[in-house]
């Protein structure tokens, strides 16, 4: 009983506006209290969890990540992306899913994802004619490919909290990303493709450019910022990094990059991206602080047996149960930032799920789906105020173009990462022999 009071509790604050940390160590005191659990225990214990090396990874990417925005590379990706995109209606919005998706193997957020991107490309939307609550919600949604494309911070955090390999899980959700674009992509098309009455879309201004001249003008100008990727994936696949090795790589180029090649970095926004990552990392590492300590008491308690048990009671069909899972991931999603969702639901479903005969690095992908659709979903929905404070437009005109794009994109990529088991286990079976 008093574990589901706990949840009621959990759930009421953060549904009501309590910041995500205080809600959780309300939770926890109240188990305290009510379990007659000893603080001497607990308190070691999240302290011994956040020590594990691979969490350093977490603020390093973070860091890298708000550099390479202020840097100027995003510019050059968008750029690169241009070349590869012909003189089609509804290219411009190819181009900023595609660019999304390069620059989130750049910086492994979402957030600077949308930040990076969508700060440049918004205006030239607007500028071809896309309707603003449109365009806006488009880089919103594709802003969640920097959680699926490697390096991605979530997939680390999911390593850490199930004991997995950090290189699987990160191969795990590259398929799943890639669905993603291309049913992405493809609203975007059929969207645009009904505003006819509408000013010509991308329309190209100045001469025709052949391939050859678009990648001398501005494939080689991006070469730079594209060189991160394959030195960061390359030193980790290749076994010459750990993931935290090359996060510092990363920050380590992306400063010349951004200050002497790209010139976007100057010492203002220098320091202002160093206080802005200290303070991330601060909010994060005290969030999961609380959340490894009340993620303790949940599987003391047995948490993960009841919940696989009442499930069980439900149906035993386990078509049946891995939608109840999914609903209950995206409930996570909607009220929780990714940070907190993932690290509180790894360690309860994990469990029910390996009972269920799903692998943990199939179910890596199944939960970054869900949660990257529930940063997208009302009430909390991040990354949709990010758009709206980015693109300067309301939340009430994003919210329709995003229910299709939910509808049309990310719930058949859902369906398509849940039921195909191979779609997630492919990459890591062919390159590490999972």
């Amino acid at each position: 009983m008093e574990i589901i009071i706990a949840l009621i509790i959990l759930f009421v604050t953060l549904i009501i506006g309590v910041p995500v940390p205080f809600a959780f160590f309300v939770t926890v005191i109240f188990l305290i209290f009510t379990l007659g659990y000893d603080p001497s225990f607990l308190i070691p214990y999240g302290y011994s969890q956040l020590s594990n090396i691979v969490l350093l990874a977490v603020p390093l990417f973070i860091l890298a990540g708000g550099l390479m925005s202020k840097g100027g590379i995003g510019e050059r990706i968008i750029d690169f992306t241009e070349i590869f995109v012909g003189k089609i209606k509804g290219g411009l919005g190819v181009v900023a899913v595609l660019a999304s998706a390069l620059f989130g193997a750049l910086s492994g957020s979402a957030a600077a994802v949308l930040t990076a991107i969508g700060s440049t490309l918004f205006p030239r939307l607007i500028k071809s004619g896309y309707p603003k609550g449109f365009a806006a919600a488009l880089l919103a949604n594709a802003s969640v490919l920097g959680i699926f494309i490697p390096p991605s911070a979530l997939m680390i955090l999911f390593a850490w909290a199930s004991n997995q390999s950090v290189l699987a899980s990160f191969l795990a959700t590259i398929i799943p990303g890639i669905i993603l674009v291309i049913f992405l992509s493809v609203v975007n098309i059929l969207y645009i493709s009904k505003k006819g009455n509408q000013q010509q879309f991308d329309a190209n201004e100045g001469e025709y450019l052949s391939f050859s001249k678009k990648f001398r003008s501005k494939g080689l100008s991006a070469t730079p910022g594209l060189v991160l990727p394959l030195l960061v994936l390359g030193g980790i696949y290749g076994g010459i990094m750990t993931p935290t090795e090359a996060a510092a790589v990363a920050v380590i180029y992306a400063i010349p990059v951004g200050f002497w090649i790209y010139k976007g970095l100057n010492r203002k926004n220098f320091f202002e991206t160093l206080i802005e990552a200290a303070s991330t990392t601060g909010v994060i590492m005290i969030m999961l602080f609380g959340i490894m300590i009340l993620s303790r008491i949940f599987i003391t308690e047995g948490l993960s047996q009841t919940l696989t048990d009442l499930l069980l009671t439900i149906t035993e069909n386990k078509v049946l149960l891995l939608l109840m899972i999914n609903v209950f991931l995206l409930f996570i999603g909607m009220i929780m930032d990714d940070v907190s969702a993932i690290s509180l639901a790894t360690p309860i479903l994990l469990p029910i799920v390996i009972n269920l005969g799903v692998d943990p690095i199939h179910f890596a992908s199944i939960i970054a789906v869900n949660i990257g659709m529930g940063l997208l979903t009302p009430p909390t929905a991040p990354l949709l105020y990010l758009g709206s404070r980015v693109a300067k437009t309301p939340v009430n005109e994003m919210l329709g173009p995003t229910l299709l794009m939910i509808i049309f994109a990310w719930f058949p990529t859902l369906i398509i990462t849940t039921f195909i088991p191979e779609i997630s286990l492919f990459l890591p079976k062919l390159l590490l022999g999972y």
